[in-house]
């Protein structure tokens, strides 16, 4: 089962060259884009309007942290605060570079903070290498066969 890459980003520009990037990789996993936490943390949950699609760990939660309703550290804090999602990968994809910033995403548990690079070319980079660490190199499984395996290895 190839598992899909959620992505909350505000910016349509910053979304669709992201999206566009990681499809680039070829990486094969389905890209989900939210328009910020609030709808990703609804479709998490499998609030409305999800509610009626059946649940399944995302590889990865890419977060924007300037965003409305819910920025991304809410939404990481939400994420972390909850036993079902708190092995899901989630990584800060930011234009900003604030110390404060940093800190408070890796204390709320985000598992990288990578700062957006002005330049296209070098964003282009930055995202490819994200996709392909995240779904290639690293090496991670759904709870429920961890959870599987761990009760059945004893």
């Amino acid at each position: 089962m190839i598992r899909k890459i959620l992505l909350a980003e505000d910016d349509p520009l910053d979304a669709e060259l992201t999206i566009q990037t990681l499809r680039s990789v070829p990486l094969g996993n389905e890209i989900k884009h939210f328009k910020d936490g609030f709808e990703l943390i609804q479709y998490l949950f499998r609030n409305s309007p999800y509610e009626d699609i059946p649940y399944e760990d995302p590889l990865l939660i890419i977060l924007d942290l300037k965003m409305p309703r819910i920025d991304g550290l809410e939404a990481l804090e939400i994420i972390r605060s909850n036993p079902q999602f708190k092995h899901i990968p989630v990584v800060m994809l930011t234009s900003s570079d604030q110390h404060t910033d940093i800190l408070k995403s890796y204390g709320l548990g985000v598992n990288a903070f990578v700062v957006k690079p002005v330049d296209m070319n070098d964003f282009g980079k930055a995202v490819k290498s994200l996709g392909f660490f995240w779904a290639i190199i690293n090496k991670m499984e759904p709870v429920d066969y961890i959870s599987h395996n761990l009760v059945h290895s004893e």
